[in-house]
């Protein structure tokens, strides 16, 4: 049965974003903490304490995950939240005070609106407010996906709107869910029909054509191929898993982006998905992996099909009412 992202498990999101810039960030905050996993496919990742989430490491909970705008220059959007956490006592107690752990990645939207406007410490601040304050989590042009766009491999000339999207079931006792920003080098389809929904746009920009078939007019090595990509993920399930757990699932999920996204885990893209655990729910590994693929899937689908148009790219839905006019 399908349920709201937001009561999957004991978190919350906040959102912020600078429209006029095409960047923002979604920030998920567990103040009691979460464990965590991580597993990185794509070959350009930016990211952020991501070795707390190692299962050979000390620290067991993390209290916040920032899915962000701006590149490896938004990583300082963590600092914010850090200091949001830190002023309400949210943290590991380290004595003299209490430390957030917070981890952070980030995809590339700075060809889309402003270049040098990036998530920084304030938007940080201001979305883990949200969060703790006034969750105000939405599909779409919002937080990390306002900049989100897919089917690059021509360029920006040729590529679509995407944004961000979620999606959760309930199976029991047993909640799981997924938030993507979906900002991929390659195409997305339905992961239900196989029918490619967004992408590559044809040369007139009215339709669609494949990636793939693009990548094949050319068998030579491109050494500067367009890389301002990267879809990002978390999974949130209140089933009780440790770190090492959490990173099986996390490599699950990565099938979710299979099924979704063609082609996918370039050396364009920096994919990467959390997996994140906030509850004491008993529950399979296996099944809640299969699940995880699942709802990454359509989290894929909700990000592209409930994005707007915007900065001169066509969405989805306008390609779609475009077509039947």
């Amino acid at each position: 049965m399908e349920i709201p992202i937001q009561s999957v498990a004991p978190v919350q999101i906040g959102q912020v974003e600078n429209r006029l810039a095409g960047t923002g960030c979604t920030v998920l905050v567990c103040p009691q903490g979460m464990r965590a996993g991580l597993d990185v496919r794509g070959g350009g990742p930016a990211s952020r304490e991501s070795q707390l989430l190692n299962p050979l490491m000390a620290a067991q909970f993390i209290h916040a995950i920032v899915l962000g705008g701006g590149s490896a220059f938004g990583l300082g959007a963590a600092n914010g939240v850090m200091r949001y956490l830190e002023e309400r006592q949210i943290g590991l107690d380290v004595g003299v005070t209490k430390v957030p752990l917070v981890a952070q990645s980030d995809l590339f939207d700075l060809t889309v609106g402003d270049a040098f406007t990036r998530p920084d410490a304030e938007m940080g601040y201001q979305a883990a407010r949200q969060a703790m304050e006034n969750p105000n989590y939405r599909d779409g042009n919002y937080g990390a996906g306002c900049g989100a766009t897919v089917g690059k491999i021509h360029g920006m000339a040729t590529c679509m709107k995407s944004g961000i999207g979620s999606y959760a079931v309930k199976l029991g006792e047993l909640r799981i869910g997924a938030l993507v920003a979906v900002n991929a080098l390659g195409d997305v389809f339905d992961w239900k029909t196989g029918k490619q929904v967004a992408g590559l746009l044809s040369d007139d920009r009215s339709g669609l054509r494949s990636t793939a078939e693009a990548m094949k007019s050319s068998v030579k090595r491109i050494e500067n191929r367009f890389v301002e990509n990267t879809t990002l993920a978390i999974v949130i399930t209140n089933a009780e898993f440790r770190k090492d757990q959490l990173c099986k699932i996390a490599g699950m999920a990565h099938d979710g982006y299979a099924r979704s996204i063609q082609p996918v885990h370039t050396t364009a893209d920096g994919d990467s998905i959390y997996a994140v655990s906030a509850g004491a729910v008993e529950a399979d590994l296996d099944l809640v992996g299969t699940l995880a693929a699942e709802v990454v899937s359509e989290a894929i689908l909700r990000a592209v099909l409930s994005a707007e148009s915007a900065y001169g790219f066509p969405s989805a839905s306008s390609l779609s009412r475009s077509a039947e006019q």
